[in-house]
């Protein structure tokens, strides 16, 4: 049985901090596309960590690993891009709320696929459209540069989702399923 978003352990909050960091460090890790906006392999890191501990966790280790990256590579926290890196991990976590799914025990079939990859898919451009718009509206960014980054970053982050996040998942479950029974076996001294 999987835990509930709102039951916070010790596996839990362990999970959340290691995923900020590794989403902050991954990030580093990018191709420039367009001034301001690279291809991320860690967007796939957010599909994992909703896929297996929901929305609440995706989200803050999105947004903390954002922000820790923006203060190490930048100095300056763009606030409305991590908020839209834990908005785009709290969609993919969506998928952690399905009844019958449970990536951690290997529950997870080809019905999931198309739900999950929905949601992530519109994560990712709902996040970008807030962000976006926050920089228009609010940051006096000029409409034109922040519509071409939008929909850059949204397109590669897409690909990288579908491409990298969503096959982690799956392996991860399929992974699981075939050793449902894994225990240790301990050596008792006779």
């Amino acid at each position: 049985m999987k835990p509930s978003l709102w039951a916070w352990n010790t596996r839990t909050v362990v999970a959340t901090g290691i995923g900020a960091a590794l989403y902050g460090a991954a990030s580093w890790i990018n191709v420039p596309i367009v001034p301001d906006t690279q291809l991320r392999p860690a967007i796939a890191l957010l599909a994992i960590l909703g896929a297996l501990y929901g929305p609440v966790v995706g989200f803050i280790a999105g947004f903390i690993g954002h922000v820790f990256n923006d203060l190490i590579t930048s100095g300056a926290v763009w606030w409305s891009w991590a908020l839209g890196s834990g908005i785009t991990a709290a969609f993919m976590g969506l998928v952690y709320m399905f009844k019958d799914f449970n990536a951690r025990e290997g529950r997870m079939n080809k019905s999931h696929l198309v739900p999950f990859a929905v949601c992530g898919i519109v994560g990712i451009f709902v996040s970008l459209t807030f962000s976006g718009l926050f920089d228009i509206l609010v940051m006096g960014e000029p409409h034109d540069k922040i519509v071409v980054e939008a929909v850059t970053a949204g397109l590669a982050n897409a690909a990288v989702f579908l491409i990298l996040g969503l096959p982690s998942v799956w392996a991860y479950a399929k992974r699981n399923r075939s050793n449902p029974n894994l225990s240790v076996d301990r050596i008792q001294n006779k």
